[in-house]
């Protein structure tokens, strides 16, 4: 395994740290084993603490306004930076046109450049010709590994004897990487074994062991890269506990992740990941969001799995509204509900600590705690 911190990351996110486009930087603000990072660039929130930004908690990550303003304070601090990490997510995963010159005074500056972007910055002629005369390297994190070296689906996911969870979502941009994370967190801090299994880009720059990047995939391999990589978690790591991060939202109309996830993963049951005040699919105005318990219903009858908690994203309720959510979902829908980020993963971790104890006794849970 490669040392971590590979380097010392400045994480671009020019005009989208704190929405919905910037998740990536929101993944490596909140935890990064694969680089040390140093700031966020985003002109917005100059001068404030990237953390502070995100969560109302401050974190020592500072926001810089430019590029130029972040390598130089990594210098004078003693910590100069080795990486400019894209911390952009926009709709399709392309560079913004503006971007790009950003991209390259990064690599006029030395930086070497990680992007998870669907456009091969190293395929611009351009870039990769001033990277090489720069001696700096780029690496595009979406470029999918050689059909030679892709899985077709065996059904070796049968030989997996640890409690699967899938971290789904209503939709797409909703925090299902987070939470997961959260809950692998707080299971190996109740001394449970947990393996996270990343399904995108962001995962795989947090440092997640095991993953693929779905979206990037030729679609008769995306089940067996699944497979593959939550059979190699299991075989190697021996956990108790699996976690998938889910994709997009069964029902999303550009982004219908997790059909595979359920279909090859084959989780033994599903949190799933709601936000009570988004309206439409995210990106698409117009598009309604399905009700909570139709998708419930969806994901249960295409996997014949249990929803068996409900995490929510807390964008647009004050704490208070919070509360009241959470309580108006477990009322709706009958499961427990929490917002992890805010409240920890301790509800969710009980539950599944519940569930262990039932595998290890040899008793069935119920198919669905929201049937009658």
């Amino acid at each position: 395994m490669t040392a971590w911190p590979e380097g010392n990351a400045v994480v671009y996110c020019q005009g989208m740290f704190a929405t919905t486009n910037g998740k990536t930087a929101h993944g490596l603000v909140r935890r990064c084993q694969r680089y040390r990072v140093l700031s966020v660039v985003d002109s917005r929130h100059a001068g404030s603490d990237a953390g502070d930004v995100l969560d109302g908690k401050p974190n020592g990550i500072p926001v810089r306004a430019t590029t130029e303003d972040a390598v130089w304070a990594a210098e004078k601090s003693g910590t100069p930076a080795t990486h400019f990490v894209v911390g952009l997510a926009p709709d399709g995963g392309r560079l913004p046109p503006q971007s790009r010159e950003d991209v390259r005074r990064a690599i006029e500056l030395g930086l070497n450049v990680d992007s998870g972007l669907h456009d091969f910055l190293s395929e611009d002629s351009q870039i990769s010709a001033l990277a090489a005369a720069r001696g700096v390297a780029i690496r595009d994190i979406r470029r999918p590994p050689p059909r030679s070296e892709l899985h077709f689906f065996s059904g070796k996911i049968e030989q997996v004897d640890c409690l699967k969870i899938a971290a789904l979502g209503t939709d797409s941009a909703i925090g299902k990487r987070t939470t997961a994370w959260l809950i692998v967190d707080g299971l190996r801090e109740a001394g449970i074994r947990a393996e996270l299994v990343g399904t995108g880009q962001t995962a795989w720059m947090q440092g997640a062991r095991y993953g693929l990047i779905m979206d990037s995939i030729v679609n008769d391999f995306i089940s067996g890269e699944i497979e593959h990589a939550v059979w190699s978690a299991w075989n190697e790591q021996h956990p108790d506990v699996i976690v998938i991060e889910g994709q997009g939202s069964l029902m999303n109309p550009a982004y219908p992740g997790g059909f595979e996830i359920l279909a090859a993963g084959r989780p033994d049951a599903v949190i799933l990941q709601h936000a009570p005040a988004r309206i439409d699919y995210d990106g698409f105005p117009g598009y309604r969001i399905h009700p909570l318990p139709r998708q419930i219903q969806a994901i249960e009858v295409v996997s014949d799995r249990a929803v068996v908690a409900v995490t929510i994203n807390h964008e647009g309720l004050t704490p208070r509204g919070v509360d009241k959510a959470c309580d108006s979902i477990s009322a709706q829908v009958g499961l427990p509900c929490v917002d992890v980020l805010l409240s920890g993963s301790g509800k969710i971790t009980a539950l599944i600590r519940e569930r262990l104890r039932l595998r290890s006794a040899g008793a069935a849970p119920p198919r669905s705690e929201s049937s009658p």
